[in-house]
């Protein structure tokens, strides 16, 4: 990995994989997961123990990145991308249109920030 882009898109391809161990390790050890409608979490532990329940409970995960934007090094940076989470359950997919922003300190994801409508969110995932 080389720019905070390339670590954000590794990121979301280990979510998509379910590669939650990958996508942890991109994570800084005191990170914050604002999922801005919902709650936060701080750190590592508190951000798996959300999204393993989650992302367990469907069978295929896709993150459609439609427009991402970067600034940065190597070591900091920040990204922000508009993306269509997409999650599928037996033969329906879940969609919920997000906003994401990601703030990178010495290689690692230090503040990760999702702003989507709980609206939408609840109708996607009733």
């Amino acid at each position: 990995m080389t720019t905070p882009a390339d670590i954000v898109d590794t990121f979301i391809a280990a979510i998509e994989r379910n590669d939650l161990d990958t996508a942890m390790a991109l994570l800084a050890d005191d990170c914050e997961y604002d999922n801005v409608p919902i709650r936060k979490e701080f750190g590592r532990y508190a951000v798996r123990k959300t999204l393993a329940p989650f992302c367990d409970r469907f069978d295929e995960i896709d993150w459609r990145v439609n427009f991402q934007a970067a600034s940065g090094t190597t070591d900091d940076g920040v990204v922000m991308n508009e993306r269509v989470d997409r999650f599928r359950a037996g033969e329906r997919w879940h969609e919920l249109p997000v906003a994401g922003l990601f703030v990178i300190k010495r290689g690692r994801i230090v503040l990760w920030r999702d702003y989507f409508d709980t609206g939408q969110f609840r109708a996607a995932f009733a």
